[in-house]
């Protein structure tokens, strides 16, 4: 055989074989197996206080919804990036338009990995780098919730993706980076209070998502941890909620726990835009559990604004 076409030979194996590896590197990676079999049978009571510190009203409900259209989650809301415009689906009870149908293990996989039901990534537009610091029980807990919740007619609108955004492989690179079920920041000796605080603002609350700054691939700079970013949607910026130049230094325990019951500052301004929306949510929420949230803040290494 001529070396030439030995050569040649030799670089298309090891293009098939990198095409294979990146194939597997990739795939979509479920919960493992004695995670699944071990999940909780959920309770619905629990449920309500996950749901509403996991924020789904906010992007499957419609937009402004007030009451109890706070629960019809039809979808529809879109968030417009400079990756494109991604489209919050129909998460309701209906069978076909929403997840009705859906077993737990297909929420889990969709809730701690972004996998979908037929195996797809999700976009990390919704936040499951956030929730994959979820426990099981909680997500067993909310998925009981959830199926209290009224079916809502209608599919939501596809995302609105330009190329190679639109390849959704490749967002399986993406997760090796950026998908971590560790706490984003380390903390010295937190109290049980700073620790549930952790849990729900790191977890389900995912405040990360819009008050910490991105990497040019989308993913949190979590050395820039909550101090603040520009907006995904590209209108202004997101505020630093450390306590370090430019955040919350000045504000009291009481200012914060206030705050995110009633949504007014000390200043007396008042929660706006999407602000108003994570309020009411955080605002269904036990004393206890705004207390712990405010404490966090006050434990997480100050920065300066990060925007």
């Amino acid at each position: 055989m001529p070396k030439r076409r030995k050569i040649a030979l030799a670089v298309l194996a090891l293009i098939a074989a990198g095409g294979i590896a990146g194939w597997f590197i990739t795939s979509p990676q479920r919960v493992d197996a004695q995670t699944i079999a071990t999940l909780p049978e959920g309770d619905a009571a629990r449920g309500e206080g996950v749901f509403w510190a996991g924020g789904c009203a906010s992007c499957h409900a419609a937009s402004g919804a007030q009451g109890e259209a706070r629960l019809e989650l039809g979808g529809g809301v879109q968030l417009k990036t400079e990756f494109g415009s991604f489209v919050a689906p129909n998460i309701s009870q209906h069978p076909q338009d929403g997840i009705g149908n859906w077993p737990l293990e297909d929420f889990a996989n969709a809730m701690l990995r972004g996998v979908s039901p037929s195996g797809e990534h999700y976009y990390p537009a919704f936040p499951y780098t956030s929730y994959a610091r979820m426990t099981p029980g909680d997500v067993a807990d909310l998925y009981a919730f959830m199926k209290t919740l009224p079916s809502v007619e209608g599919r939501a609108p596809g995302h609105d993706l330009s190329f190679p955004f639109t390849m959704r492989r490749g967002i399986g690179l993406w997760k090796l980076l950026y998908l971590d079920e560790r706490p984003a920041v380390a903390l010295d000796a937190p109290s049980d209070l700073v620790k549930r605080g952790q849990y729900l603002v790191e977890g389900p609350g995912h405040c990360g998502e819009c008050h910490t700054p991105r990497s040019a691939f989308g993913g949190l700079e979590n050395a820039e941890w909550l101090s603040g970013a520009v907006a995904a949607e590209g209108t202004g910026n997101v505020p630093n909620i450390t306590t370090g130049e430019g955040g919350l230094g000045d504000w009291s325990d009481m200012d914060l726990t206030n705050f995110l019951e009633t949504g007014f500052t000390p200043d007396f301004d008042s929660a706006g835009g999407s602000m108003a929306s994570v309020v009411r949510n955080i605002a269904e929420l036990s004393a206890d559990d705004r207390e712990a949230i405010a404490a966090y803040l006050k434990a997480v290494p100050p920065l300066s604004n990060g925007y």
